[in-house]
Formats: C-alpha cells, structure tokens, sequence
C-alpha cells in the first residue's frame, strides 16, 4: 500500500512539473521581439516558403513528385493521370497516363495492362493481357 502511495505521488509529481514547463516555454505564435520582424523566407510558423510556381527548380529536388509544375505542385507529365503531357490534360476513366499521352491499358498494343509492356507482333492486348485467346 505504502508503494502506491509512492508511484502516485511520483506520477503526481511529473505531470505537475510538465505542466508548469511547457505553460513556461515559448510560443511559436508569439511576434518577434526583434524590431525588424520575421524574415521574408519564413513563412508564419517559421517554414521556409517554397513554392514552385516561384521556384520551379524545387521540383528537381530528390524525392520531389515530379519534374514538372502544375497548379503550384510537383508532377510528373509523362505519368500523371490528371496532367497528362499538359497541365490540367485528364485521362478519362480506364485510360492511364503513359509517356504523356492517355492510353487505355486494357487495348493498346504499346502499353497492354502497364506502361511500357510491348506485345509481340502475333498477340493482340485484349483485357490487358497479350495473347490472351
């Protein structure tokens, strides 16, 4: 019983001291307190501001969307369904985005099920399958 007593009163104790602490702390919404302000490279909760219809280059960075902006996002032209070689170019139902053009997987010869799979010369894509009769 006398254990109990001590765990609560430590628990007790550690939630009171966390409490006092982080009503202590600063605030990130607070204003500067330095007469010239935020810098103009931060945004409001003290991120850097990019974007690629400012910086375009952004969308060339490692693990980016895409190489290519559209309507202020990374994507990739030649695979997206809904800026398909072109901003705002949408691919319709059952067609997918390849190469920048919309192609229907389940038909097309050049791209049979996937993007890039090639039917051999005797087979047809049917279902998008080759050959599949």
């Amino acid at each position: 019983m006398k254990l109990l007593k001590s765990l609560f009163l430590v628990a007790l104790l550690m939630a009171l001291a966390i409490t006092a602490l982080s009503a202590t702390s600063s605030d990130w919404n607070e204003e500067p307190k330095s007469l010239r302000g935020r810098s103009r490279f931060l945004s409001q909760n003290g991120r850097v501001a990019l974007t690629c219809e400012k910086n375009p280059k952004i969308c060339l960075v490692k693990g980016s969307a895409g190489p290519d902006c559209c309507n202020n996002k990374c994507v990739k032209f030649s695979t997206d369904r809904l800026n398909c070689g072109r901003c705002g170019k949408k691919c319709s139902f059952q067609k997918i985005c390849c190469e920048g053009k919309c192609v229907n997987p389940n038909t097309n010869e050049k791209h049979c099920g996937k993007c890039g799979n090639k039917c051999n010369a005797k087979g047809s894509c049917v279902f998008g399958m080759c050959s599949y009769a």
